[in-house]
């Protein structure tokens, strides 16, 4: 039988605004944090690589390798203010009153263009910031993958994985301490659904969580920004990790299509379940609770100014519901979308993403994003 909408989420309505921002992160100095691993280590003594999908994934993966310190130019002078400025996204006074959006009696009514720029600043570092927290959320989850998976060519690949996910969060670590002014602390959402995943005993849980929903979001969000930013460095940065992010989902896809064609109707549903806290937790961190604060404004003063909690627009703007176009894919791929009567399409319909369920698959698209092998022998 499946579980309400509170208890998979903590909350009712998917769109309660006070709950979601109740949870924030208590642990803003903490250095080192700790998650219980419940899962077996798994050796298996059949070598035969009987999987040819992953085995080809495994030799694109040996010769897609890139180093972050020699591949990408970090000689780049990055004037933050100057690209934040240039930007035609950055909000502006005008920009805002044409928009028909209405700024009296809040905290922003009296905001210049400069500050809009300060804010546009601003929630870059926290972007790239999540990027990087997220990163090591992937290290660690493929470094259990190596160890819970019986597959012995799923093990090959998540150890190239292990060594992508290391270079991720040395060069988004090293951006945003050389390039910007240091990071934002992880927000508490997305450690909530880190702590979630790695806690899972079930090394199919880690794949659909990290693979699927984490990694899924963080291809559609790179691609976004690299199509929207004018640093040259960050640009290039940003191809490089899409290239390896792509490879990471269809690893995800290619692996689970074949567990979970296995599955019964029940062990679906906690699949199901499980997809669905995920993408509640990844939609509530873009709320961006911790730019506003950082900025002195009332963090539901802005989120409102701005209608994010309008429940007309399932609690999200366009650019946030296209965070989730190769996870509604992906998702339908490996059956999950239409299992149990459509349980798990329903709860995307809150969120308003279903629309991208007919976009391809990252199972199918990955050859065409993984371009460093290509650049690097040009």
């Amino acid at each position: 039988m499946a579980r309400t909408d509170a208890e998979i989420i903590g909350r009712e309505d998917v769109n309660d605004l006070d709950a979601i921002l109740a949870i924030t992160n208590t642990d803003m100095d903490e250095a080192i944090h700790t998650v219980e691993n419940n899962a077996d280590s798994i050796f298996t003594w059949d070598y035969e690589r009987s999987r040819v999908p992953l085995m080809k994934l495994y030799e694109k993966a040996k010769t897609s390798m890139w180093n972050g310190e020699t591949d990408l130019d970090w000689s780049i002078e990055v004037d933050n203010e100057k690209l934040a400025r240039e930007n035609p996204l950055t909000p502006t006074v005008a920009g805002i009153a044409a928009l028909g959006i209405d700024l009296s009696g809040t905290a922003l009514a009296s905001w210049t263009d400069d500050e809009w720029v300060t804010f546009e600043m601003e929630r870059i570092n926290w972007s790239l910031s999540q990027f990087m927290h997220g990163e090591q959320g992937a290290l660690i989850c493929t470094a259990k993958i190596v160890e819970t998976v019986p597959w012995i060519d799923a093990k090959y690949y998540a150890a190239t994985q292990v060594m992508d996910e290391a270079r991720h969060v040395e060069v988004f670590a090293k951006y945003l301490d050389t390039k910007l002014d240091g990071h934002y602390a992880i927000n508490h959402h997305l450690k909530m659904l880190l702590d979630d995943i790695i806690a899972d005993s079930r090394w199919d849980m880690t794949y659909l969580g990290m693979q699927i929903m984490v990694e899924g979001l963080a291809l559609a969000a790179f691609g976004m920004a690299h199509q929207t930013t004018e640093d040259p460095l960050l640009k290039q940065l940003l191809r490089y990790v899409m290239s390896d992010e792509a490879r990471h989902v269809a690893f995800g896809v290619l692996s689970l299509k074949e567990y979970y064609e296995g599955l019964t109707s029940a062990e679906l549903l906690d699949r199901q379940e499980f997809a669905f806290e995920a993408a509640v937790r990844m939609r509530d961190r873009f709320l961006q609770q911790e730019v506003w604060e950082r900025l002195g404004v009332p963090v539901k003063e802005a989120i409102r100014v701005f209608k994010q909690d309008d429940p007309e627009i399932k609690n999200q703007d366009p650019f946030q519901q296209l965070l989730f176009s190769k996870i509604v894919p992906n998702c339908k791929k490996l059956g999950l979308l239409d299992a149990n009567d459509g349980w798990l399409r329903k709860r995307f319909d809150t969120l308003g993403v279903t629309q991208f369920e007919d976009w391809a698959d990252t199972s199918e698209e990955y050859e065409l994003l993984d371009e460093v092998a290509k650049d690097r022998a040009s």
